[in-house]
């Protein structure tokens, strides 16, 4: 290549790389895979479920920065960007999880300073970092209807609540033992 057919390379480079950021060419997107949409597993999940899909996927930052298993999307951020109710967005969630389309990876914890951290995620269409495997797992195409895969839920955390371990004492049972011990040691008079 002589010389001014390489600047000729370069400067032309350097134009469409200004020219792509200049008309907004930097967007992030998901691309979805036919296969995977006709597959049986997909047609068994429910709209929320598959709405909620591309948007779990925006959240991976592709291949040459992988993420996958790392992938957190909150249950209250899902129904935001799907314009459902939580419990609704939750559901979608579970779907994904029976259908093989993603796994748990982590739980949801309370980070640093009482931050929440939402679940982390694996999407199974999409290969893991540090992995043999270039593709994913793809659970989704050993899915049967009727058996489902295991769909991980958030606990409650909260032993003494609702939804705790122990069970909720009634008035009486809390009448029957005093509800503060004061102990004192003053000194004897002498």
């Amino acid at each position: 290549m002589s010389l001014r057919n390489s600047l000729n390379h370069f400067m032309s480079r350097a134009m469409d790389r200004t020219r792509r950021q200049k008309s907004g060419r930097t967007e992030h997107h998901a691309s979805m895979i036919r296969a995977t949409m006709e597959e049986p597993a997909w047609r068994a999940l429910s709209p929320v479920a598959q709405a909620l899909y591309p948007w779990l996927k925006l959240e991976w930052r592709g291949p040459k920065f992988n993420n996958n298993g790392k992938i957190r999307l909150s249950v209250r951020q899902a129904a935001e960007r799907i314009g459902v109710a939580l419990n609704t967005a939750a559901k979608g969630f579970h779907d994904l999880q029976a259908k093989g389309f993603i796994v748990v990876t982590e739980s949801a914890c309370l980070g640093l300073e009482g931050e929440g951290n939402s679940p982390a995620y694996e999407i199974t269409e999409l290969g893991l970092p540090h992995s043999d495997r270039s593709e994913g797992r793809k659970l989704y195409r050993a899915w049967k209807a009727g058996r489902d895969y295991t769909v991980h839920k958030a606990t409650a955390n909260n032993p003494h609540g609702k939804n705790g371990r122990q069970k909720n004492k009634t008035l009486s049972q809390n009448l029957r033992r005093p509800v503060l011990k004061m102990m004192t040691n003053l000194p004897e008079a002498s």
